[in-house]
């Protein structure tokens, strides 16, 4: 799966009852691979391509370990005790993408 076809997954997965109230980025840096980050603001979501100047959340992982944490097959603790993902910023947001983006594969 390229960064194009995750985009548009998170697209079509978006949960607007979930962002209610939220003004909110999540920045994701792919190893080896593009950049985009995810603004969030009352019901609304907008995704783009590259570096937001200040970010809520920042996740640095791989495309394969952000696809299995969202489906299941790689637990999401585990991935980050490893180094597989890395976050920086506000924990409890960065557990709302579950809820915000419900993705299945």
């Amino acid at each position: 799966m390229t960064v194009d076809d995750l985009i548009a997954k998170l697209n079509e997965s978006f949960n607007p009852a979930a962002a209610a109230g939220m003004d909110e980025v999540f920045q994701y840096h792919f190893k080896g691979d593009e950049s985009f980050y995810i603004v969030i603001k009352d019901n609304e979501h907008e995704i783009v391509k590259g570096e937001h100047a200040e970010p809520s959340v920042t996740f640095t992982t791989s495309v394969a370990t952000f696809i299995g944490v969202a489906d299941g097959s790689i637990n999401g603790m585990a991935a980050f005790v490893t180094g597989k993902l890395r976050f920086k910023g506000n924990k409890t947001l960065a557990q709302k993408m579950e809820t915000l983006f419900p993705l299945s594969f």
